[in-house]
């Protein structure tokens, strides 16, 4: 089980935005491994979560960013790889989808930020 901790400051997402990277029909989920120089605690899953404007008025984007954390709590413990930070930023689906998909939808892209990524061909 993996402690989960908050990302904060701008810097923090923009270091994150650089990583790996997953979209799910409900969220997009964006991975990177914390440099050493953080200050964090290297046994903590940091997780950040956004919603921008484009998914409607402030009662809709605070209802996304509080079932993405629901989900984050039920899920990050037992998915999240220590030290690493991920941002999650809501969709118009994070409203609308099931909760119960909602979690599957982060629980796989846990997953698949950290598949080595393929060769590229040339």
């Amino acid at each position: 089980m993996t402690a989960i901790g908050r990302l904060k400051t701008r810097a923090e997402f923009l270091h994150v935005k650089g990583g790996a990277r997953f979209a799910a029909p409900s969220l997009v989920l964006q991975a990177r491994r914390r440099a050493a120089d953080t200050g964090a605690s290297p046994e903590l899953a940091r997780f950040g979560f956004t919603a921008t404007k484009s998914l409607g008025g402030a009662v809709l984007r605070n209802r996304a960013r509080r079932r993405l954390k629901e989900a984050v709590r039920l899920a990050g413990p037992r998915h999240a790889v220590e030290g690493y930070d991920y941002v999650l930023i809501a969709r118009a689906g994070t409203v609308q989808r099931r909760f119960t998909e909602l979690v599957k939808d982060l629980e796989r892209a846990l997953a698949k930020v950290h598949e080595p990524s393929p060769a590229k061909k040339r």
